[in-house]
């Protein structure tokens, strides 16, 4: 249960620590809107996983510990603060971005930029599944349509995640592109 409590309130901490610094205007106006893309890109996926999980003859999730909340409260706590979570683990991706390449960032289409986005995605994403599964979080349940990567610590790594996590990168830069275009436009 601890493991939840972790999620629902770093994803808090994360939301707010990102909002402080916009307002500190340690920020712009492009990341703290960036921040908010990852994390309506996150509900593309929290949001149907969640649901399948509580309601689907086969749920995508086995949660290790008993949640703190019955669903549907426990349902609408994760998917909210997961995707908190997701829209900071976007704005790191994007951090990487800055790290590695040169300016200007996310002007157009650099195919640098979209592969350190999904590097640093199957990176985290898979870091996110150990962490996970080593402590009493969640594995992804096994079948036909979300094979088997590999067992670690006794839990399953699934394909499906990193799909995801492959797919969602590309949507998220192919926003972040459109957002800057559209920024710069009106300034």
């Amino acid at each position: 249960m601890i493991f939840y409590w972790f999620v629902y309130i770093s994803g808090i901490v994360i939301c707010l620590t990102v909002f402080v610094l916009y307002k500190m205007e340690l920020i712009d106006k492009f990341l703290w809107l960036l921040y908010w893309v990852g994390f309506a890109v996150g509900l593309c996926w929290e949001i149907p996983l969640s649901i399948a999980d509580d309601y689907s003859i086969y749920p995508p999730v086995t949660y290790l510990a008993p949640r703190p909340f019955p669903p549907p409260f426990s349902t609408i706590a994760i998917m909210i603060t997961a995707s908190l979570w997701d829209g900071g683990l976007f704005l790191l991706g994007v951090l990487f971005v800055k790290l590695i390449c040169s300016e200007p960032y996310f002007d157009r289409f650099k195919g640098k930029e979209l592969g350190i986005l999904i590097i640093y995605g199957q990176i985290s994403e898979l870091l996110v599944e150990l962490i996970s599964s080593s402590g009493s979080g969640w594995e992804y349940n096994v079948y036909w349509w979300n094979p088997l990567l590999f067992v670690f610590n006794g839990r399953n790594i699934t394909l499906m995640p990193q799909l995801i996590w492959f797919a969602a990168p590309i949507a998220f830069y192919i926003i972040a592109l459109k957002l800057k275009s559209k920024l710069s436009n009106n300034s």
